[in-house]
């Protein structure tokens, strides 16, 4: 009776929420059910094949894709909506977004969970899943994520416990690989570590780890205790070009694909969520097929009209982030716009944009906006970067336009990088 008070309760709350404009109905039912049953996760997933996905970047994207790829092999099309794989795909992803997204359907409905990274432990102890899928870990929130040894740590206790799990582990990241490495089944990814400043700190013995170029193998290791990057299940070919891409499986399989999502890290995100679903049946090629078709998540690189101009919109939540779609948008000589914010959800201290590649931005216009455009401001004027500062929103993006960018009503969009909720500002202010 609990269990169903809390389920009945958690949609009520939740439908309550979005008829009262006050969010998304993705947190606030979770919590109250979870205030009469705190075990409502562990129901809501006893009788489901589960999937977690965790890591600091590329969360929210590789669980929509790993959804779409066990959807299509589910046959989610059908007429009795009896195979819908079910998914947090708005990124509330903590145990209470995790309750949300689940008492609505199914009860033996498969489902792809994203998670915090901090509470991994917590969700894997209730939802005994059969996958987990580990990406990166780096520094995010600094007043909260900050020790990214501790969770790798945290990850390694958690995943021991778990004999009957399948892990599938980016193996080109020390912490991931250590905090992998005592589960008892891994696949290991060479999904690539663009941003290698937290894991220069050999995690098993406290010397320091070695990268090698990609001429030697683009492997790591720690000359003291011998902790070395494991020999990859999968890997990306990176010597294909950038479309379409290529993966290769040990065992000779070669797979190619392309997906509408840009990028380098996307296409390591797919390959990730590829050998996910391999675990649930789904044939690498067929993955590959479905995910092909998504053009966005949840905003990311979505394209709105801000103030009647086309922008496309990015998300980058610390510097690993940035270094990444900087790196995306590195060849393009037009002016962009780059929002921050110190709210509650960025953390509230913004001096990691300190370590952000900013100066990659040099010799193109770029429009500083959001609540700590002031700061933003000191950094690129330290960077080198030619910056306007503008705190209003719409109006950056059409000082964006005034200085060069495509007009509004161009094919190409002005891009807009932000952090969490800076992009949110923009998702918010635009149409579609």
């Amino acid at each position: 009776m609990r269990f169903r008070l809390a389920r009945i309760t958690t949609r009520a709350v939740n439908a309550l929420s979005r008829r009262l404009g006050r969010g998304q109905g993705t947190v606030a039912g979770g919590r109250v059910g979870l205030a009469i049953d705190h075990r409502l996760l562990e129901h809501l997933t006893a009788k489901r094949a589960v999937a977690l996905v965790t890591g600091t970047n590329g969360k929210t994207t590789t669980t929509r894709l790993l959804t779409v790829a066990l959807s299509a092999g589910a046959g989610a099309a059908a007429d009795d909506g009896a195979h819908v794989v079910l998914s947090n795909e708005t990124g509330s992803n903590m145990p209470a977004g995790h309750v949300a997204a689940l008492v609505g359907g199914d009860l033996t409905a498969p489902a792809v969970l994203e998670v915090d990274e901090i509470y991994l432990s917590r969700v894997l102890a209730a939802t005994s899943p059969t996958t987990v899928v580990l990406l990166n870990l780096s520094r995010d929130q600094l007043d909260r994520t900050n020790e990214v040894r501790m969770v790798a740590g945290r990850w390694r206790a958690a995943l021991a416990a778990a004999p009957h799990t399948r892990v599938v582990a980016n193996a080109d990241d020390p912490l991931v690989a250590w905090g992998a490495g005592a589960a008892a089944q891994v696949d290991w990814v060479a999904a690539g570590l663009g941003w290698q400043l937290d894991a220069v700190g050999c995690p098993s013995c406290d010397a320091s780890i070695t990268f090698t170029s990609a001429d030697d193998g683009g492997g790591w290791f720690c000359g003291t205790c011998g902790f070395a990057r494991p020999v990859p299940t999968a890997a990306l070919d990176l010597s294909a070009g950038s479309s379409p891409a290529r993966a290769r499986w040990a065992d000779g399989r070669t797979y190619e694909f392309a997906l509408a999502l840009p990028g380098r890290f996307n296409d390591a995100n797919a390959l990730m969520a590829a050998v996910a679903a391999t675990h649930q049946g789904i044939e690498p090629a067929d993955a590959f097929a479905a995910m092909a078709a998504v053009e966005h998540v949840a905003g990311r690189f979505a394209t709105r009209l801000v103030g009647g101009v086309p922008a496309r919109l990015m998300l980058a939540k610390n510097p690993a982030g940035w270094s990444e779609l900087l790196a995306l948008v590195g060849d393009d000589n037009g002016p962009l716009v780059v929002a921050i914010n110190a709210r509650t959800a960025d953390g509230a201290d913004p001096s990691w944009l300190w370590d952000v590649p900013f100066e990659r931005l040099a010799g193109r216009g770029v429009v500083a906006t959001g609540d700590r455009c002031r700061d933003l401001s000191v950094r690129l004027k330290y960077a080198g970067v030619t910056h306007v500062m503008e705190e209003d929103r719409a109006t950056a993006v059409a000082t964006a336009v005034a200085m060069g960018s495509p007009s509004a009503n161009g094919s190409h969009p002005v891009d807009v990088i932000g952090n969490y909720t800076a992009f949110h500002d923009f998702l918010v202010l635009g149409s579609h």
